[in-house]
């Protein structure tokens, strides 16, 4: 396929998935959302609703007003995984992030943990959820959704915990038809999160504190004696593992082992794995509450969470997420989720073009496109194609990183 037609891929990767969406949306919404999904990606610098107008053929309250509409973003990107993400294992991964933001009247601002910084920072946050492939180490973002601020969790007698479960339980039926494991950081690894997930029929897969209490299950048979069964035979010391009792392994930097274990935080057994590294420093605790689960796909399953960071960090560098300046909810919330969405097309576009992917190149060499075909339209010049592709080829990807 020529490089010219890099953007007119773009734009047809967007129609097909929308042709595919159950609903129906009418024209004037399709020719917009089109319409933005082109502007995040070619427009270079501050993305917002004035920019948006500049650069667009839309006015800038054509923007402000369908920002405002709901869109099934979770069907929308769960198309798309399924032309990128052709892995058999697959989890769906969640990752609260923080945004910065000031302003008195922007919704739910508060005070969130930010993990750049190392302690909690006055802005919004939002739970991201992605659909990972363990196979082929990618993710694509599934949807974002805007966590209240304290004083609207409190109103409505919930914790930070049972929003989150709300969230996931909204979107239980779509996405338990993609995976039924749950891949989240220490915060999660909580009783309260854990039981919760169980009731939607989910597994949860994550890491323990170092200093977590676990116990060897018990290898006694039932007596039939009247009283309690035993349920473990003693405590797990990290330093003097019981290497009889578990399953070695085989992995480059360090030792890992496996086992069934008792969790006393979660009440209930675990498959867990645990990680020595060779610098010995203390030994790192992953879990699946799936004890069926092979130890390989815990540590596994788990690493690959990391790559729905890389999501957030595409999105925050090159389409907007962070520089939306509505405030509503519903207009913050489009933001978020057309800033993911653009990161999902990229990998889309580079995937299907066969290149390598990069969020810095396909910016550069979508806007390119954009500019060239913006200027051919102004000057109502034709160009011949076949005498210039290599000129335009060239133009296209002047100062893309990995053309």
């Amino acid at each position: 396929m020529d490089k010219t037609s890099i953007l007119n891929q773009y734009r047809s990767i967007c129609s097909d998935v929308l042709n595919k969406l159950t609903t129906k949306l009418n024209k004037s919404f399709k020719s917009f959302f089109m319409e933005t999904l082109v502007l995040y990606i070619i427009i270079p610098g501050r993305i917002n609703f004035l920019q948006m107008g500049r650069y667009g053929s839309s006015c800038e309250q054509r923007f402000r007003q369908n920002f405002s509409k709901d869109f099934d973003w979770l069907a929308f990107n769960l198309s798309l995984s399924e032309r990128i993400l052709t892995g058999d294992r697959k989890a769906i991964a969640i990752d609260p992030s923080f945004i910065p933001k000031t302003g008195k009247n922007t919704p739910w601002i508060g005070y969130f943990w930010s993990g750049t910084a190392g302690q909690a920072k006055r802005g919004l946050e939002i739970l991201g959820i992605g659909l990972i492939d363990i196979d082929n180490k990618d993710c694509i973002s599934l949807q974002a959704v805007q966590t209240p601020d304290n004083q609207t969790l409190e109103s409505n007698d919930v914790n930070l915990i049972d929003w989150y479960l709300q969230v996931l339980k909204s979107m239980k039926n779509k996405l338990q038809n993609v995976s039924r494991y749950v891949v989240a950081d220490a915060y999660f690894s909580k009783t309260n999160f854990a039981a919760g997930l169980e009731e939607l029929d989910f597994h949860l897969i994550s890491r323990f504190r170092d200093d977590a209490v676990l116990f060897y299950p018990t290898l006694e048979k039932p007596t039939g004696k009247r009283g309690r069964p035993k349920l473990y035979d003693g405590k797990i010391d990290m330093a003097n593992l019981d290497k009889s009792r578990a399953e070695k392994i085989a992995i480059d930097n360090g030792e890992l082992y496996t086992l069934i274990a008792y969790a006393k935080s979660l009440k209930q057994r675990v498959r867990l794995t645990i990680w020595y590294s060779k610098d010995g420093k203390k030994p790192k605790l992953f879990f699946s509450t799936d004890p069926a689960m092979s130890g390989k796909d815990v540590i596994e399953y788990y690493r690959t969470r990391f790559q729905i960071e890389f999501c957030f960090r595409d999105a925050k560098s090159f389409t907007g997420l962070m520089q939306s300046q509505a405030r509503d909810v519903s207009k913050l919330s489009f933001n978020f989720n057309v800033s993911l969405a653009t990161v999902n097309l990229a990998k889309v576009l580079a995937k299907e073009r066969g290149i390598p992917f990069s969020m810095a190149s396909c910016k550069t060499m979508l806007h390119n496109a954009f500019l060239l075909e913006r200027f051919i339209c102004v000057s109502g010049i034709k160009p011949n194609r076949r005498l210039n592709d290599k000129l335009v080829k060239e133009l296209v990807e002047f100062a893309a990183i990995a053309a």
